[in-house]
């Protein structure tokens, strides 16, 4: 006997415990500073480890990052509020679809919606998401058409993609949205790669990467990180941190670092930990990590600390792995609920106006839903013509593909 054993490690619940978040430490809202543009990664250390919020418990804006928020008004976060509500507008409507067999595969963002809602507001026109399949509000907070998001789970006539993407896996060029791959953690040294051609053409447009929590154990996440510390590019690299990856628990990929937002220090790339289900902490450091980027500071890692409240994806059953109520039970809430009490507080919302508004959402969205339908469903397809596997494919038609074409009698 040597006493050695391997360490596993545990969930806050299995299936049929209680959830304890209790080693969860969660800092008072305002402790944190705001840091200067030229941070250093030595410098974030305090940042990479602790968490900035905004929101306190009385759901009250407090200290330097809501102060960095002067000018952000109370129009601005209704705005944002609304966006999140479209979102789980779409999740319900789009989950509900997916059940009827309308599309094959959905994933939702139940809990999230904060995050990419809020980042993509603070973008300019040409800079470039690289996100995985749970970044769908960086769309909404684009302006997304719906018509052209709900086409593409339908893979109908509206689908942009014309049915080359799976379902949920869109490309937006001019929404700032790159081409979803699959396999997890590339988007991540494309981003990286994107926004050195940004510096090499002096265009003042920047990337953004996207990972999951479980996805950083890759080869790809660390490449990406070393790429990012030698050349500088204006790039903002995010994790967001929602405690699954799939049916493994955290705990698996983050080892025994201290944080996520820690791994990018030994790379020398500054590094923030932030409440993920606080919108004006999310926005507050979107606008400081793209500014230090767009003004030639370099690069900085955002981790986005949040919970995956619904399955991984429509061919999950999350009661198999966790507890079924351990999303009531994370100690950070609601996104939308924290976003709302502020704004009840400030006295520019209501209970009544967001019952109206839920509504409101839930309408606009279920009537494009059926004019989208009406183009085909997996239930129901209208067949698209075979020569659209001819376009979108080279600028120039090769003759061979010509020929091809005209022989299917297109």
């Amino acid at each position: 006997m040597t006493g050695v054993k391997l360490s596993f490690p545990h969930p806050p619940a299995r299936p049929d415990q209680v959830p304890d978040f209790s080693d969860i430490v969660i800092p008072a809202a305002g402790e944190l500073p705001v840091p200067p543009l030229d941070l250093t990664a030595e410098q974030s250390r305090a940042m990479a480890v602790g968490l900035i919020r905004v929101l306190d418990d009385d759901g009250n804006a407090v200290g330097p990052w809501a102060d960095y928020l002067g000018d952000l008004s109370a129009d601005d976060l209704r705005r944002g509020l609304r966006d999140m509500l479209r979102m789980r507008a779409i999740d319900r409507r789009m989950m509900n679809a997916q059940r009827q067999g309308k599309t094959s595969f959905y994933l939702l963002c139940s809990g999230e919606e904060a995050i990419g809602c809020g980042f993509q507001r603070q973008l300019e026109k040409g800079d470039m998401n690289f996100p995985t399949y749970r970044q769908q509000t960086l769309l909404i907070g684009a302006d997304y058409p719906l018509e052209m998001l709900i086409g593409q789970l339908y893979s109908n006539d509206l689908d942009p993609l014309k049915g080359r993407q799976l379902p949920i896996m869109h490309s937006a060029r001019d929404y700032g949205y790159f081409s979803i791959s699959g396999n997890l953690g590339t988007q991540y040294v494309q981003a990286v790669g994107w926004a050195m051609a940004c510096a090499l053409r002096g265009n003042g447009q920047i990337a953004a990467g996207w990972i999951g929590d479980g996805a950083t154990a890759s080869n790809d996440f660390h490449s990406a990180l070393l790429s990012a510390s030698t050349y500088q590019p204006p790039v903002v690299l995010n994790v967001v941190n929602n405690q699954w990856a799939i049916s493994t628990y955290t705990g698996v990929a983050r080892g025994k670092g201290e944080t996520y937002a820690a791994r990018a220090l030994g790379y020398g790339v500054p590094a923030l930990r932030v409440d993920g289900n606080d919108y004006l902490a999310v926005i507050a450091v979107s606008r400081w990590a793209i500014e230090r980027a767009r003004k030639g500071f370099g690069p900085a890692l955002i981790e986005w600390f949040t919970y995956r409240v619904a399955a991984h994806s429509s061919s999950d059953d999350p009661s198999a792995y966790r507890a079924k109520d351990e999303g009531a039970s994370w100690p950070l809430g609601d996104p939308v609920v924290r976003l709302k009490d502020h704004l009840v507080a400030r006295g520019e919302w209501s209970e009544e106006r967001h019952v109206q508004a839920e509504a409101e959402m839930l309408a606009e969205v279920t009537a494009v839903q059926k004019q989208v339908e009406a183009h085909g469903t997996f239930v129901d397809p209208q067949p698209i013509s075979p020569a659209e596997i001819f376009r979108g494919v080279y600028a120039e038609l090769p003759e061979h593909l010509r020929r091809q074409r005209q022989e299917m009698g297109h």
